[in-house]
């Protein structure tokens, strides 16, 4: 069975050092969110693998630096839309009871 608490909180840390202004949102979406969650997740091994370029044998280590580069770079942009878009919903939100 996996780390289920470590693999998390390595998701969220992941998301917090790209997103700090948004740590409690991805807090709450963490818990609200599968998707989001998984999306972390693939995050932080994408940056993981990412810090462990130099291991790679030295004839592939371009080609898979760029293409871990690219998978943190789209997994950035789908965690940021998602945080933007989660921000946008609460603006709209009417308090209850109105004022």
């Amino acid at each position: 069975m996996d780390d289920e608490p470590a693999d998390r909180q390595r998701a969220v840390s992941a998301a917090v050092r790209r997103f700090p202004q948004f740590e409690l949102a991805i807090h709450r979406l963490m818990d609200r969110s599968e998707g989001f969650q998984d999306m972390c997740e693939e995050l932080a091994e994408a940056e993981l693998a990412l810090s462990r370029i130099d291991k790679v044998p030295p004839a592939l280590r371009k080609s898979r630096r760029a293409e871990w580069q690219e998978l943190v770079d789209r997994l950035v942009g789908e965690v940021g839309a998602v945080l933007h878009a989660d921000a946008a919903r609460k603006s709209r939100v009417i308090p209850w009871p109105p004022r």
